[in-house]
């Protein structure tokens, strides 16, 4: 298959729920390439009197080139830790992070990061706290430019104005402060930050989170037309698993610290395997009222409890379905069948 092939397939299946369906699986993964391979990944953070909060704990990811990754869980699963750790924001406690073959650091510092600037970025959460607030919109966006270096002023100037208007905004916003703009305008010059160096794989970080519903759609609208046409691989971690669904080709759920399921989007909607998921799921309100009626409710037990006790199941105290061999032996992820995998003693 021809290089032009490929991205024709592989934007295809980024780009449309109908489409995706039909390539998912065995189809896509044959010709996908690997450019981030995550393996066995941990992030550990001491909590004194001898405990340890493992945020990231053994987890293993590949991220295919130009298809997007969903990561989904519930708040405090590890999910922007993961982001964070496996591209060098935090140092990792152990496990490692290729990118194109290539291991990168386990502890980054400021040469590490900017020989990956042209590489690797990230859209940050909190679209005011993560724009300084003295510079304005032209300087922000400048500055992984200048950081890299090599690049003539003249044609620094042409690239941010560039990745300005490819996110919506005209050049009249480049003199403005983050003050000056609306969320949804905030948000899109982080997105043109993270983009004017041409990177090749992105970390989203709950992009849309902290947007009005009515923008939420336009940037994860935004974010997509990118993806298809820079040819971009993106780390979608988001809560809003109708967005997730809608947009990505492969899905990951976390529960604190550990991936209990991964596979193709319509493997793990339409037929999920661990009760995590299940319940996940089923606690999205469907927009069609006769399949809402037809689908299973799968209730969890009691609140969301880090538990400090690294054996068993994270998720045994609330599973519904837990078996005392829950309680005291870890599950692994088992392969189900194309690229579809879950961690759950219950499939065994």
């Amino acid at each position: 298959m021809g290089r032009s092939a490929l991205r024709t397939l592989l934007v295809a299946a980024s780009t449309g729920t109908a489409v995706r369906g039909s390539l998912a699986g065995p189809e896509l993964l044959r010709v996908a390439r690997v450019l981030m391979q995550i393996s066995g990944l941990r992030r550990y953070f001491e909590m004194g009197r001898g405990r340890v909060l493992r945020a990231v704990d053994g987890v293993s990811l590949d991220l295919d080139e130009g298809t997007v990754t969903g990561l989904v869980g519930e708040s405090g699963s590890g999910k922007s830790t993961l982001g964070k750790t496996a591209i060098g924001l935090l140092d990792k406690s152990g496990g490692e992070v290729l990118f194109r073959g290539r291991t990168l650091p386990a502890r980054y510092g400021a040469r590490d990061f900017r020989r990956q600037l042209r590489d690797i970025q990230m859209i940050f959460q909190d679209s005011h706290g993560s724009l300084n607030p003295r510079l304005t919109v032209r300087e922000i966006i400048r500055e992984p430019l200048e950081l890299a270096a090599g690049l003539p002023n003249a044609e620094q100037r042409a690239q941010v104005e560039q990745a300005l208007v490819r996110v919506g905004l005209s050049p009249e916003h480049l003199g403005r402060y983050p003050h000056e703009l609306s969320g949804g305008q905030r948000q899109r010059v982080g997105i043109a930050r993270a983009l004017v160096a041409e990177p090749k794989f992105v970390v989203c970080d709950e992009p849309l989170s902290a947007l009005d519903v009515s923008v939420q759609a336009q940037i994860a609208n935004l974010l997509m037309e990118l993806q298809e046409s820079l040819a971009l691989t993106l780390l979608f971690i988001a809560h809003d698993l109708s967005i997730v669904r809608h947009i990505t080709d492969r899905v990951a759920v976390m529960y604190f610290g550990v991936v209990v399921e991964e596979g193709a989007t319509r493997d793990v909607y339409y037929t999920p395997a661990h009760p995590y998921t299940q319940a996940l799921i089923s606690a999205q309100p469907h927009p069609d009222p006769t399949r809402e009626r037809h689908r299973a409710h799968v209730a969890v037990r009691g609140e969301p409890t880090y538990p400090l006790n690294a054996s068993g199941c994270r998720f045994a105290a609330r599973c519904p379905q837990a078996l005392e061999r829950c309680r005291l032996e870890t599950p692994v992820l088992r392969e189900l069948g194309s690229g579809h995998r879950a961690a759950c003693h219950l499939l065994s």
